[in-house]
């Protein structure tokens, strides 16, 4: 088990087991391949920070965002499996303030819709509910496949994204999105 500093502002735990059982490594930075730590991964508890986990290592395949709290089993974070083989934390460079720019065409072309708020149901609240590219203008964002924040995750801060794989999605459909504010 790895050693972390006394307040860190960044701690996550992962166990192989459900529950927090079996097997665990304790990190408090950001990690792109976790595989000689741990085989699988079933609960999480994240002590401090916001992270972002990854199926993959390189910080490649599904995603997941977490805040503090646990995370019993995979189902929790609504993982579609065991594997968890990378991680970083979010930083909070971000500060108070939330603004993303949707596009309904790649490279920021056709209609644009400008949010700051947390939104359940993209269907419910604009004319279009494909996004094929974005601009995160301020804060970090979670993107969800289905309303309701349900669903794959993606994970999106300061800067462009041209088109929709540039966020690691496979469809331009999006569901409902979210500021991550808990840091």
């Amino acid at each position: 088990m790895a050693s972390i500093l006394p307040g860190s502002l960044f701690q996550i735990v992962f166990f192989e087991d459900k529950n927090f059982q079996g097997r665990s490594y304790e990190c408090s930075n950001d990690c792109p391949d976790l595989h000689s730590y741990f085989s699988r991964c079933n609960s999480i508890r994240v002590e401090s920070g916001c992270w972002v986990l990854y199926e993959h290592p390189n910080y490649a395949g599904y995603q997941y965002i977490l805040t503090p709290g646990e995370y019993p089993d995979h189902h929790q974070w609504m993982g579609f499996n065991d594997s968890i083989r990378s991680c970083r934390s979010v930083k909070n460079v971000y500060g108070n303030s939330y603004k993303i720019r949707f596009y309904d065409r790649p490279d920021f072309a056709g209609q644009m819709a400008e949010w700051t708020e947390d939104c359940p149901s993209v269907q419910k609240a604009f004319k279009f509910c494909e996004f094929h590219s974005a601009v995160v203008v301020d804060g970090a964002w979670a993107i969800y496949e289905l309303p309701n924040f349900r669903g794959r995750q993606y994970f999106l801060e300061g800067g462009e994204y041209r088109n929709f794989t540039d966020w690691g999605a496979t469809s331009p459909v999006v569901g409902s999105f979210r500021r991550i504010t808990e840091f």
